[in-house]
């Protein structure tokens, strides 16, 4: 599945099913209501009895059980006498007058459940059809525990069985599953009805078990290996698959050949669902998406669009392989799953397209990220043990994914490709159709590699955090010997702590003479050590970690990093080096080891940089000293400063796309541009009030590159009438894309009673249920202001969100989005009583990160505001 990231509570306690029945096959039939939003179901399983019981225990939650009764291989039915539901566990327990022998029998099950509309379990989505009609469609999204709402089964991914679904269906209707179907024919009690049955599927887990009734269109290929593709979009844009499809037939081979394992279905569907709370779900043979991760239009689409779709199809795919042939033993091993999924996707997509440099957007879209919140006390290790099910929604985030996928990387350079594949191959192939643990992947790449990768990887997903690596130098003759350190590395400053942790870690070093080449590799398994660089010259630079793959800061003592400053003015520095070194910086002025001017200074040697990774991952940075210095009343000066920094680009750049510009070109304008806009430079707003103009009275449409920021522009600078016109290009866009462009930049508006009509907004009817959190996020995110009100909004409106989102991964989202850039202390005090008295428990966690966010903002500002303040001041003052 893909998102959009102290002390814990009390665990409840929490017991597995027991393993005296198992199923071996499900047989099931489904039959939903579109109108009262009910369904029907009956089941036919084919289980074992593995020792005498008069019980079966199985999970099942909102769904009520009529009959019961168990046929064993050539016996007599025996009825069920009572159904006893553990609502709190999600289980239910059916007994029997007798004792079930030990053997295989048949246990039937009728139910009907609800179509709910929390976009979990078997739910209803919503869509308006061409003509403008309200209609439901009827999907699925079982990860993690949700199965159990659409039929009762035994939900644990360790619990594998095939299925033989059938859907019984309104004949006008599309009838989608993980298979093929290979029977069509009226129902006999309804001739408006179809039943549709699907072949018999692998064994499989239940949470990858997927159905979709509803009204699409699609485009279809057949991969170069044979596999039949097809992208379903809503009715009348199956265009707007083309994209995806490409990409998807283009992926299948490359994997199949990455991992030598053949895709194991006849065909893979990828389908846009319209209410979706996560990005997309690997559903084996039939993938689940948001709108947004799967329809691209050629005229309305931007850069940055393609390039997510390309990724999400590239994540779900691997999964296909890496989750749904071989699956996870428990909730535990989630990380491992999504994390080599998350590193995986980017190897799919640099190998389609080339040109997105995609391994240097790797560094600040996630690397980056991870190293952010794994600095936090209230991190977490990367496995994390699962008890209960309402544990396993807090752990898809950042630490799962991000620092998963960083790890990996780390993991795959330090073995090298071939024996990675290797021992990849070896694992699938070991445990394909079964379940594996994290030790598993371990063991098969040691025997692949000959390195001690269990010990090693061990040290990175055992404990939570990471190490800063601190270096010092000294010249002797010809050579360079380096000294070199590792020690925790917390976002509150150092770990001077007796018992510190420390990893056992790969460290790279290349020098000026080659920075493309690494000249040494060690692996630091103690706390410090000394390395000799032989026939290294004084005038030299040496830099540690280069192609930033090492899941590590560094701290570089102060003549080794005045010796690289010069190599981010002349470029000779790799692009990925020279992001690495700024946020490695900009991470220690918060932790409070160097003054945030030093990081200014730095910021200002990035005049002549050319790649838009390098500036997106500085912009955000800035962005962070922004919304910090939103809390001073010199926070024009900051905006000055990021002026001076993005004009030189933007003159560069100019408003329109040159002839052989490409995506990177493309991603970079829309960067600047939204940088300077917002920053207040008169001609930017100028250009971009012009633009919108033509844009609005249909004279010259933007291009989907340039809508973000023009749109960003003219709202942060724009009064009740620019929002207007903007809730009506929101109310009049066809493509989800559009809408959520315009929803994210809403916030952006600068006066009071316009941001509460933001808010407003956000809750009504025409945004959609998961787009209402970056409604809200976008106005906490842009002013002072708007994260007072947003806070505000979130308390008021504190039960209908809580009930909305279910405690879902999008309540945490929310939280996350809203309170995390305050920087005064007793706000951090304001949140945490908020949340004991209104709990949240799947986003426990998050709260706890929250309030150390605004901690570490509010100390950051006490420390440094007065020496930024001087230094802004001084920049400007006439030399003397």
């Amino acid at each position: 599945m893909l998102l959009l990231l102290g002390t814990m509570p009390e665990r409840r306690p929490f017991v597995r099913l027991p393993t005296d029945v198992y199923p071996v096959n499900y047989g099931l039939s489904l039959k939903p209501d579109l109108i009262d939003f009910t369904f029907e179901g009956k089941l036919e399983a084919l289980v074992e009895v593995t020792q005498a019981t008069n019980q079966i225990v199985m999970n099942c939650a909102d769904i009520d059980i009529i009959t019961a009764s168990f046929v064993p291989q050539g016996g007599e039915e025996i009825n069920a006498t009572g159904f006893n539901y553990q609502n709190e566990d999600e289980k239910v327990t059916l007994s029997f007058p007798s004792a079930l022998q030990k053997g295989f029998g048949t246990l039937k099950i009728d139910f009907v459940g609800e179509l709910n509309d929390k976009m979990k379990g078997f739910y209803r989505s919503k869509y308006t059809s061409p003509t403008g009609e309200i209609r439901y469609a009827a999907v699925t999204q079982f990860e993690a525990t949700d199965a159990r709402r659409a039929f009762p089964c035994w939900d644990e991914p360790a619990i594998k069985a095939t299925f033989d679904i059938t859907l019984i269906v309104p004949k006008d209707r599309v009838a989608l599953s993980n298979m093929n179907v290979i029977d069509r024919k009226p129902h006999p009690d309804d001739e408006n009805l179809v039943e549709v049955k699907f072949a018999t599927t692998p064994i499989m887990s239940t949470y990858l078990v997927a159905f979709v009734i509803g009204e699409y269109d699609y485009v279809e290929s057949q991969s170069s290996d044979g596999v039949m593709v097809r992208v379903y979009t809503p009715v009348g844009k199956a265009e707007q698959g083309k994209f995806a499809l490409e990409v998807a037939t283009k992926t299948l081979p490359f994997y199949n050949d990455y991992f030598s394992v053949p895709y194991p279905l006849p065909k893979i569907d990828l389908i846009a669902i319209a209410d979706f709370a996560a990005g997309a779900m690997e559903n084996w043979g039939l993938v689940t998406y948001r709108e947004t991760a799967l329809l691209i239009d050629p005229k309305n689409s931007c850069s940055s669009s393609r390039q997510w779709v390309a990724l999400v199809v590239g994540h779900e795919l691997a999964h296909q392989w890496f989750g749904n042939l071989v699956t996870m033993e428990w909730w535990t091993h989630l990380w491992l799953n999504e994390g080599f999924a998350s590193w995986i996707e980017y190897l799919c997509v640099d190998h389609c397209f080339p040109e997105y440099d995609i391994w240097t957007q790797f560094v600040s879209a996630d690397y980056t990220r991870a190293l952010d919140l794994d600095a936090l006390d209230s991190s977490h290790p990367i496995e994390v043990n699962v008890g209960h099910p309402s544990e396993v929604d807090e752990i898809f985030d950042a630490i799962s994914y991000s620092k998963g996928a960083s790890v990996i990387r780390m993991l795959h350079n330090y073995i090298g490709d071939e024996d990675f594949r290797k021992g990849m191959n070896a694992y699938l192939l070991k445990f394909q159709h079964k379940n594996a643990s994290t030790e598993d992947l371990w063991d098969c790449l040691e025997q692949a590699s000959g390195k001690p990768i269990a010990a090693v990887m061990g040290s990175w997903t055992k404990q939570m955090g990471f190490p800063i690596i601190a270096v010092d130098q000294e010249q002797v003759s010809d050579d360079r010997i380096l000294k070199i350190s590792q020690k925790k590395f917390c976002a509150s400053g150092p770990h001077n702590e007796e018992n510190c942790p420390s990893w056992m870690v790969p460290i790279s070093i290349c020098t000026s003479e080659d920075p493309k080449c690494t000249k040494l590799k060690v692996l630091l398994d103690r706390q410090e050590t000394t390395i000799t660089l032989n026939s290294v010259g004084p005038d030299q630079w040496i830099k540690i970690n280069p192609g930033t793959v090492g899941f590590y800061r560094i701290q570089y003592s102060s003549s080794m990093l005045e010796s690289l400053l010069p190599g981010i003015r002349d470029l000779s520095l790799q692009p990925v080096d020279r992001l690495g070194l700024q946020n490695d910086l900009f991470s220690l002025s918060r932790a409070g080891m160097i003054s945030t001017v030093e990081v200014l200074k730095l910021m200002e040697a990035f005049l002549n940089e050319p790649n838009y990774t390098v500036w997106s991952d500085l912009s955000c940075n800035l962005g962070v000293l922004s919304s910090l210095l939103s809390h001073t009343d010199f926070h024009e000066e900051i905006q000055e400063f990021i002026r001076d920094l993005f004009t030189p680009i933007g003159l560069k750049l100019g408003w329109d796309s040159k002839p052989g510009e490409g995506h990177l070109d493309a991603l970079l304008r829309s960067l600047v541009l939204g940088k300077l806009g917002k920053a207040g430079h008169k001609p930017t707003l100028e250009e971009a009030r012009r633009r919108f103009k033509d844009h609005v009275d249909g004279k010259q449409v933007l291009p989907a590159d340039l809508r973000s920021p023009v749109y960003l522009t003219v709202l942060k600078h724009g009064d009740s009438a620019t929002l207007d016109t903007m809730l009506k290009l929101h109310k009049q866009a066809d493509m989800q894309e559009e809408k959520n462009r315009i929803e994210r930049v809403l916030g952006a508006i600068s006066a009071p009673d316009l941001i509460q009509k933001v808010l407003n907004f956000a809750l009504s009817e025409d945004v959609r249920p998961q787009d209402t959190v970056s409604v809200i996020g976008g106005v906490a995110g842009s002013s002072k202001q708007g994260r007072k009100a947003a806070w505000k909004f979130v308390k008021d409106n504190w039960e209908e969100l809580y009930n909305r989102y279910q405690g879902g991964f999008l309540i945490s989202r929310l939280i996350k989005l809203t309170v995390d850039g305050f920087a005064i202390d007793k706000m951090a005090v304001e949140v945490k009583s908020f949340f004991e008295s209104h709990p949240a428990p799947a986003a426990e966690r998050t709260v706890q990160q929250c309030c150390e966010n605004i901690l570490l903002n509010a100390a950051w500002l006490k420390r440094d505001a007065e020496d930024i303040h001087q230094y802004l001041l001084q920049r400007k003052a006439p030399p003397v």
